[in-house]
This record gives C-alpha cells, sequence and structure tokens, in this order.
C-alpha cells in the first residue's frame, strides 16, 4: 500500500487550493484544455496563481494575480478548510479568502487569466471559506466569535454585505472548516471541527439565514462538505485521533431534523477534502495511508 505524505497533500489541497476552469479565451492556444488556480495563502501578499491545463493533463505557469488581501502564511494546512478558493458554476467568477486581513477577493476568470474586480471586509476574523449560489455568497469566519456573513453578487463580481446577515455558529472559535449551498439554494450548512457539529441554516427570501439548528455528527473528525446532485449532504470525517482505517464519508438529507443516513467507511486515514465528479456519479475524496482519491458511486435514482 502506498503512503501519502500528509503534509504535502495539506499545502496542494488546503492552502493552496486546486480548481480547474473551462478555457473560455478565444485567442489562447486551441491545446490549452482549460486552467488551475492556486492560492499561496501569504502573509505579506496573498496571491493566485495560474496555470494552463493542455490535453495532455500537463500544467505551465500563466500568471501571478494580487487578492489585494494579506494570507495567514504558515507550512502545513494553516487554512484547515475547504473552499477557500472557488469557482462560480459557469467558470466567470473566482472567490478568495484572505484570513489574515479577514477579506473576501473576487476575480473576473479569463482562460487563465485573471481580473481583480472587488474586495471586501467579511464582517468576522479569519476567513478560511467561502460559498456562492446565484446571487448569495456567505463566507465563514473561523477565528474569535465563530460566524458566516452574506452578501448579494452582481454580474459584473461586486459584493455588497446583506445587513443583519451575520449568523454565529455553536461555539466561539469552532474550528469550522467548511460551508456549502444546497443545489436548490434553500439551505447553508457549516462544519465544526472542535465540536464536531454540523451547523444548518434556512435561506429566507431576503437572503438572510434563519436561526442556527445544530446537528451533532454521529461520526467524530467532522471536515468537508459537498452536495450531491439529488440534494444529499456529504460530510468527510477524519475519524478519532490515533485511529487507523477509521476515516468515513456520510450522506445527510437536509430536511427539518437534518437525518443522518450511515456513513461509508473509506479505510484510511484523515479523511479531509472531498468533491462531486462534473457528471454527479461519484464523490472522490483525500486521506492518508491510502491510495489518492478514492471514489465511490452516488445513487443517482433521486437526481
Amino acid at each position: 500500500m502506498q503512503i501519502v505524505n500528509r503534509s504535502v497533500l495539506l499545502i496542494v489541497f488546503a492552502a493552496s487550493v486546486l480548481f480547474s476552469a473551462r478555457s473560455r479565451a478565444q485567442n489562447e492556444p486551441s491545446n490549452e484544455a482549460g486552467a488551475v488556480f492556486v492560492m499561496n495563502n501569504s502573509v505579506t501578499h496573498n496571491e493566485v496563481i495560474s496555470f494552463t491545463r493542455a490535453g495532455d493533463g500537463s500544467l505551465h505557469q500563466a500568471g501571478t494575480f494580487a487578492t489585494g488581501g494579506r494570507g495567514t502564511g504558515g507550512v502545513t494546512d494553516p487554512l484547515e478548510s475547504q473552499g477557500s478558493l472557488v469557482l462560480n458554476a459557469d467558470h466567470t467568477l473566482l472567490f478568495a479568502v484572505n484570513g489574515g486581513s479577514g477579506e473576501v477577493s473576487v476575480f473576473q476568470v479569463h482562460g487563465s487569466k485573471l481580473t481583480l474586480v472587488d474586495r471586501r471586509p467579511t464582517g468576522g476574523a479569519e476567513p478560511n471559506a467561502v460559498a456562492q449560489h446565484g446571487h448569495l455568497v456567505y463566507v465563514l469566519n473561523v477565528g474569535g466569535s465563530s460566524n458566516v456573513v452574506g452578501f448579494t453578487l452582481n454580474a459584473g463580481g461586486a459584493l455588497r454585505q446583506i445587513a443583519n446577515s451575520t449568523r454565529f455558529l455553536s461555539t466561539n472559535n469552532s474550528e469550522a472548516a467548511s460551508l456549502a449551498f444546497s443545489p436548490d439554494g434553500q439551505f447553508l450548512l457549516v462544519t465544526e471541527r472542535a465540536t464536531n457539529n454540523i451547523d444548518a441554516f434556512r435561506i429566507d427570501a431576503d437572503g438572510r439565514l434563519s436561526a442556527t439548528t445544530i446537528n451533532r455528527d454521529a461520526e467524530p473528525g467532522t471536515f468537508a462538505l459537498t452536495f450531491a446532485r439529488n440534494g444529499a449532504a456529504l460530510v468527510s470525517e477524519t475519524g478519532p485521533a490515533g485511529g487507523n482505517n477509521a476515516s468515513t464519508i456520510s450522506s445527510f438529507l437536509v430536511l427539518p431534523d437534518l437525518t443522518l443516513s450511515p456513513g461509508v467507511a473509506t479505510l484510511g486515514n484523515a479523511n479531509c477534502w472531498n468533491a462531486v465528479t462534473p457528471n454527479g456519479r461519484w464523490v472522490t475524496c483525500q486521506m492518508q495511508r491510502l491510495r489518492p482519491y478514492p471514489g465511490f458511486p452516488l445513487d443517482l435514482r433521486e437526481c
């Protein structure tokens, strides 16, 4: 069995989160299949670094783009989150958190080139993740009085904070790691590592959130959150400290009582990040002590 160095994976997937975007610039070489963006989380000048992606999957650095803010620095998984660098659905906008300066930046995407169009305070300390659905953006602030804060988004990428949109999580310094909108835009979920809680919010017509509904994850090590096309919330759990082959990935139905379906054993350690494939048929996750990126089929009967 191949042993994967966790610190390397954490640098790639947390401090420098990778996202793939299909190239739209007509003047770019025809052999370019898309672009990849990473964030360096620099404590002095946070930057997004872009790469062109060729048809064979090879990457070539294309440029460096300042977010206008500061990161938190650090080497091994300093943000401890999923979603610090996020593309919108049609890959025209890229959102980046600036954990050191407490801001969120928005770029317009032109192939492998970026244009900074907005930068706003997040209304809290140490933002480490951002989520977007339609004209709504919510930022997760992990430090101090842990909270989420909402913004409206216009077509050009400009943000405007929604008045009275701050909602606090179940505790201060919650070590919150991830947030995600449900596919229908009716719910927002947030994971907390310190408490092993999943906080659920209903989204009102004005974009504000309901009061926090706190739900205890039955599996230890609550970390990353994403949604399947059928509305199932998929949560990866790292497992108990020192546990061997104890990681799980659990699915929830987002109902008023947030019923939980049984977790699926991944037979690895430190299952942290997950993502649904573009065709919606598989969820992949990263962990230690297993070949990278095991995949699990999703039941599409209700999709």
